[in-house]
């Protein structure tokens, strides 16, 4: 299937677009706050926030600058607005307002993530990235995920190790996990879910145009809050393709991700 193709045959709209876009909603209402995607679709939804829904999202280049322009993904920055080194990012984490987006190995029915280890933490089967900033970054800062690959191995009944706290976690540690505790979007290859389900679990909010939602349940490994009408996920406008596909990504590296 081409770039130019859609998940039912015809010329329109791909899968990894639609990712985009709910990526972009995720950031929409933000506001002037610094977006912190990790990642290649969470840099792309973000930078089309940036020139679409939100121009007030202040972006990086993921490594020690502030950008005014709005560049092509890995490209070169064009306007530079400031500079934030590494350890100037803990100082946003700390005491900035901050969105991040992170990716997760494991989530579970109650939002925690897991990026450390698979297996149990004495003697894991799989060394993974370590906590990195998560714990900081989900106290601290709204937080959302991204999954490529939507499945029961990903979203798990309970996580090997915490890396990344969910809310029922936050609230049982105490005003000082909770206070500005935000999950607040989980957008896969799938769907768009959050964590505000029944005693704080993770609910289903809207599946991508083809995918059905008992397709969302299989793929899930615990039993998954389900509205009794599940909408669709909006599909970019004519101008947000045109961003995406010869602005943002003219060299197609979201399929990468999500193959068309």
């Amino acid at each position: 299937m081409s770039s130019t193709q859609d998940i039912d045959g015809a010329v329109g709209v791909t899968r990894a677009d639609v990712c985009a876009a709910a990526i972009a909603d995720a950031f929409r209402d933000d506001g002037e706050i610094f977006a912190s995607p990790m990642g290649m679709l969470p840099m792309l939804g973000v930078r089309l926030a940036k020139l679409t829904s939100n121009p007030d999202l202040v972006i990086s280049d993921g490594e020690s600058l502030f950008l005014a322009g709005v560049p092509p993904l890995f490209a070169k920055a064009d306007v530079v607005e400031g500079w934030i080194p590494f350890r100037k990012v803990f100082d946003v984490v700390a005491y900035g307002k901050r969105h991040v987006m992170m990716g997760a190995t494991q989530v579970d029915r109650h939002g925690n993530q897991n990026i450390s280890a698979i297996g149990d933490w004495a003697r894991p089967e799989r060394q993974l990235l370590g906590s990195r900033g998560a714990p900081g970054n989900t106290v601290n800062n709204r937080t959302s995920y991204w999954v490529p690959k939507h499945s029961p191995r990903v979203f798990v009944e309970a996580v090997d190790i915490v890396s990344g706290v969910g809310p029922k976690r936050a609230k049982e540690a105490g005003p000082g996990a909770s206070t500005y505790h935000d999950i607040h979007r989980i957008v896969t290859n799938l769907a768009v879910l959050d964590v505000r389900g029944a005693d704080d679990t993770v609910r289903l909010l809207s599946v991508h145009p083809g995918v059905e939602v008992d397709e969302v349940r299989a793929a899930t490994g615990f039993d998954l809050e389900v509205p009794t009408d599940v909408p669709t996920t909006r599909e970019p406008s004519l101008e947000e393709q045109v961003i995406i596909r010869e602005v943002l990504d003219p060299k197609g590296l979201r399929f990468k991700e999500v193959p068309a």
